[in-house]
C-alpha cells in the first residue's frame, strides 16, 4: 500500500505533457502537448512574415532553429528553391500590397502581401498553412503584434475550413521566439491560438481536430493544468 501510494503521488506530481478537450455541438477536439510540431500526423500551420522569406543561408533572414527553418528542412529537405516555388503558386492568386526597391531593402525578398495572407501548400499527403503573421522590417527584424497575430489566425481558420475537408491540422505557439508577440508568454499565447480557434469553429466547423504543439525548450513556461481548466471555461 505504501508503495502504491509513493508511485501515485509521483505520477501526480510529474509533469503533464498533454492536455485537450472534446466539444459537442459542433463535434471538434483541442489537444495541447509537448512535443515535435513535424511529428504530427496531421496538416500543419506554419508562421511566415509578410514577404514570405525563406533563406536560412546566413541565419539573419530566417533563424536555423526556426519552425519555418525546419519546415524547409524537414518537409523540403532544405531546397528552398522548392519551396520558393511552391509559396509562388499558393500566392499566386493573393494581391501584393507592396514592392521594396533593392536600395530600401537590400537582402531577402521585396514583395510584401496584406498580413493574414495564407498560401496553402500541399507537399505528399499534406497540407501546410503558411500564413502571414509578422511584418519583416526592411533591416530583417520580424516583428507582431496581438492583432497582427489575431488576424492571422482568423485568416488561417478561412483557409482550413475551405481547403482541409475537416482533417487534424497542428499548430506551434505562434509569436512565442522571434516574432514574440508584445509580452505575452506561451501560455497566454496558447490561449490566444486556442480562443480563437474555438470561437471559428462555433461559426463554422474547421477541423475535427486541432493540436497545439509545445516545443520541449519551451515546456517550463506553460502551467498545462491552467490550460485544461482555460479549455474547460470555453
Amino acid at each position: 500500500m505504501i508503495a502504491l501510494s509513493c508511485l501515485w503521488a509521483l505520477m501526480r506530481s510529474a509533469p503533464r505533457q498533454s492536455i485537450g478537450r472534446h466539444f459537442k455541438q459542433p463535434d471538434f477536439s483541442v489537444t495541447v502537448k509537448v512535443g515535435d510540431l513535424f511529428a504530427e500526423q496531421s496538416d500543419l500551420i506554419i508562421g511566415f512574415t509578410d514577404v514570405f522569406d525563406t533563406s536560412t543561408e546566413a541565419g539573419d533572414i530566417i533563424a536555423p532553429r526556426s519552425v519555418q527553418a525546419q519546415f524547409l528542412d524537414k518537409v523540403f529537405s532544405g531546397d528552398a528553391s522548392a519551396l520558393d516555388a511552391a509559396l509562388e503558386v499558393a500566392l499566386s492568386g493573393a494581391a501584393i500590397r507592396e514592392s521594396e526597391s533593392e536600395v530600401s531593402k537590400p537582402r531577402g525578398k521585396r514583395d510584401r502581401y496584406p498580413l493574414g495572407t495564407v498560401a496553402v501548400v500541399a507537399k505528399g499527403a499534406n497540407r501546410y498553412y503558411c500564413v502571414a503573421y509578422s511584418h519583416m522590417s526592411n533591416d530583417l527584424v520580424a516583428r507582431s503584434s496581438v492583432d497582427y497575430l489575431w488576424q492571422g489566425l482568423s485568416s488561417v481558420w478561412s483557409a482550413v475550413a475551405s481547403s482541409g475537408q475537416l482533417q487534424p491540422v497542428a499548430v506551434p505557439v505562434l509569436g512565442s521566439d522571434l516574432a514574440r508577440v508584445g509580452s505575452l508568454g506561451r501560455e497566454s499565447l496558447i490561449k490566444m491560438i486556442i480562443l480563437s480557434f474555438v470561437a471559428s469553429s462555433r461559426v463554422s466547423l474547421i477541423s475535427r481536430k486541432l493540436t497545439v504543439v509545445v516545443h520541449p525548450s519551451g515546456a517550463d513556461e506553460v502551467n498545462l493544468s491552467e490550460v485544461q481548466a482555460f479549455l474547460g471555461s470555453l
